[in-house]
């Protein structure tokens, strides 16, 4: 607990928070005091509750609700990159089958050549399927 915005600029530099509880009095009464506190916060939920009005079990019941959003939009978010790189590296495995197919298909190939065209085929239709297994992983985390 800080009881300036001193001391919690203070605490905000030498340690990270998950959450930080900010009374709404002291964002309304030191406006320029609370923007450098929010800008100082870093990763932390910034949970804005009355201190005079509420009481320790309502201040406790925000503190939890605020974390649970938190924790499902980050759940959102890195749902969402691990798709887009899954997206991207399934456009990249399509083109290197097609490749292989193509090359294989070459009349004149050595078969050293060949047989590591195939290695490299097979190689890419594993990543692929393990690609499409971690989707429907993913997918089904999203419906629940």
């Amino acid at each position: 607990m800080a009881a300036t915005s001193t001391q919690a600029l203070a605490r905000l530099r030498a340690q990270e928070y998950v959450a930080v509880l900010i009374d709404q009095a002291f964002l309304e009464i030191e406006p320029v005091e609370s923007d450098m506190v929010m800008e100082h916060i870093g990763t932390a939920v910034p949970v804005h509750v009355n201190f005079a009005i509420n009481g320790m079990d309502r201040v406790a019941r925000e503190l939890r609700a605020a974390l649970a959003r938190h924790k499902r939009a980050v759940l959102m978010v890195r749902q969402e990159a691990q798709q887009a790189v899954r997206n991207e590296l399934k456009d990249a495995i399509t083109a290197l089958l097609l490749s292989c197919e193509m090359a294989l298909q070459v009349p004149s190939l050595q078969s050293g050549v060949e047989t590591r065209m195939r290695n490299v085929y097979e190689l890419a239709q594993e990543i692929r399927a393990k690609l499409e297994g971690t989707e429907s992983v993913s997918t089904q985390g999203i419906r629940s």
